[in-house]
């Protein structure tokens, strides 16, 4: 289990980073923020492609699974789901399949828990739980994989972040690409626990409570009970009672300001696209970092319109989102 980590990036580096207007135009029909993020969740009919399970042994004696695209070759490009996520959320079995047939060597890394089966450790995930990550690359690393790239989506994309500005010029990757990031946990929680986007926040917390029942069948967690679930109707309430007890935060206040990303990304040196829109509905418009919070190596690139994960644009190229991960990667020259 990652030990608390300090909410402020290294200093000294003076960020110099780029936004700019993302060149995507909504498919007709689906303009608005919901339209495009519950197409591309639950309209699109993807599989991923074959799999290879491959599982991560941790030095905790806990264990994270990666699902490999079975007989892809390549440059590997890791792939970080976003909050309940896996390897059959359209985004990553999209995008997994898109990336094999294009010459890459995909695998999506499954927080722990998320996989096929529960952790086994005493904790769950969050989302700084970078520790994870950097094991996970060390592990491709150690055994003649090294990743060249990462792609993280949602609460995947803050980790990657948070890593990418931990490591700094240490970081492993040579290129990096998050899409609809939660940059200031706490504005997001917030935003999410307002107007429409209730329903997303009680989808989300369906599936959490679940997730924290099935393990407590399996195994105890320190401090945690499955009667501590019934009453939990937002985000931050779970994350105050589950979340930062669990992992040795103070509680929510303490774990949003100690795991948001943004207070990284001055200090991230590889080569990094973010993807985002400004009608987000998890995301409140003003936790969108401003260029002076980017390092030089960073990108951001703004869709007036585009949902969470949705992106989803006009004939053939509906799966815009894809397609824009692809050409950064060929830009960076990472295949």
């Amino acid at each position: 289990m990652d030990a608390p980590v300090q909410p402020l990036a290294p200093t000294g580096a003076r960020a110099t980073g780029v936004v700019v207007k993302a060149a995507f135009t909504p498919a007709r029909g689906l303009a608005g923020p919901h339209r495009q993020t519950l197409w591309a969740a639950l309209a699109r009919r993807v599989r991923p492609p074959a799999l290879e399970w491959e599982e991560v042994p941790l030095a905790d004696g806990d264990f994270l699974e990666l699902a490999w695209a079975r007989g892809a070759r390549g440059p590997v490009v890791l792939i970080l789901h976003g909050l309940e996520g896996s390897v059959r959320s359209p985004y990553a079995a999209g995008l997994m399949a898109r990336l094999a047939g294009a010459g890459w060597r995909p695998a999506v890394m499954h927080l722990r828990g998320c996989g096929r089966r529960p952790n086994r450790g005493p904790c769950l995930y969050h989302a700084a739980m970078t520790g994870d990550l950097a094991a996970t690359l060390a592990h491709l690393a150690a055994t003649g994989r090294p990743a060249a790239a990462a792609v993280g989506f949602s609460l995947g994309g803050n980790l990657l972040l948070r890593h990418l500005g931990e490591a700094g010029a240490r970081a492993a990757l040579r290129a990096a690409v998050a899409v609809s990031v939660p940059f200031d946990l706490a504005a997001c929680a917030r935003r999410i626990h307002t107007g429409l986007s209730r329903l997303y926040e009680a989808a989300l917390l369906r599936r959490m409570r679940a997730s924290v029942r099935r393990r407590l069948r399996q195994a105890p967690l320190p401090g945690i009970a499955a009667a501590q679930l019934r009453g939990i109707r937002s985000l931050r309430a779970f994350d105050d009672r589950i979340t930062a007890p669990l992992h040795g935060f103070a509680g929510a206040d303490d774990y949003y300001a100690r795991a948001s990303c943004r207070p990284w990304l001055a200090a991230i040196r590889v080569p990094t696209l973010i993807v985002h829109a400004r009608d987000d509905p998890f995301v409140a418009p003003g936790a969108i970092p401003r260029p002076a919070e980017l390092a030089p190596a960073v990108r951001l690139e703004l869709a007036d319109a585009g949902g969470h994960v949705g992106f989803v644009g006009r004939g053939r190229g509906r799966w815009w989102l894809e397609g824009r991960i692809l050409d950064y990667l060929r830009q960076t020259r990472v295949g």
